[in-house]
């Protein structure tokens, strides 16, 4: 899918955040969007956190334990995000773009099974169950949410993290659901920054834009 809009998209790296303050930023920039705002990616490892989709159901909760549990305005179920994953926001003005939700979804999907197939690993989306899956096991989860025209929330890819905290749910509300991660799958993993980088360009590629850095962001996330 190609998006009208020749405008670049800004690049911005956060490094390790906690879940709430960035999903607040995420919320606060698309609340206060107006057409000058750029559309932007906005990379990040989050510190341990399991979040529930707006119809999360509470059964797919098994046991959290000590990992906080944050009820988000996302689709989909629950999932855990922690290190060793990466997150990428897309935060896109869809109107502006002309970019249907199913097309977004599908770029995103697209972007993640080009990155894996850089890396050797042969990967497939599933028409009844958003992500992207090697062989029967998911190694990235996504959901969004649109809202005023503009999207938000976005994909985690599994690189090398600790695994473990997805046998406390149900992920994505399918019981038994394996996950893998690009670790145990590629000879020579990539650092989490080096695939967080090549997937922002093969999602910037898939939706036919151009992708500028910002600045590196390490102070409190502003809207603008």
């Amino acid at each position: 899918m190609t998006a009208d809009s020749p405008l670049p998209i800004e690049l911005h790296r956060l490094g390790r955040r906690r879940y709430e303050p960035v999903w607040q930023a995420m919320r606060e920039l698309t609340d206060t969007r107006d057409a000058d705002t750029p559309d932007q990616f906005w990379l990040v490892e989050h510190e341990p956190v399991f979040t529930q989709g707006q119809a999360g159901k509470p059964e797919h909760l098994l046991m959290p334990g000590d990992i906080p549990v944050v009820q988000t305005d996302r689709g989909g179920q629950v999932t855990f995000h922690g290190p060793g994953q990466v997150v990428l926001y897309p935060l896109l003005d869809v109107r502006r773009a002309r970019l249907g939700v199913r097309d977004l979804v599908s770029a995103i999907e697209n972007a993640v099974i080009a990155l894996l197939a850089e890396q050797g690993v042969a990967a497939r989306a599933r028409p009844d169950a958003p992500g992207v899956y090697v062989g029967e096991a998911k190694i990235a989860s996504l959901g969004l949410r649109i809202r005023r025209g503009a999207s938000f929330h976005g994909v985690a890819l599994n690189v090398d993290g600790d695994l473990s905290p997805f046998s406390r749910i149900n992920p994505c509300g399918h019981a038994g659901l394996a996950m893998t991660r690009l670790a145990d799958l590629a000879s020579d993993c990539p650092g989490v920054e080096a695939v967080g980088e090549t997937l922002a360009v093969c999602l910037a590629r898939e939706l036919g834009r151009e992708l500028r850095p910002a600045r590196v962001e390490r102070e409190p996330i502003s809207p603008r």
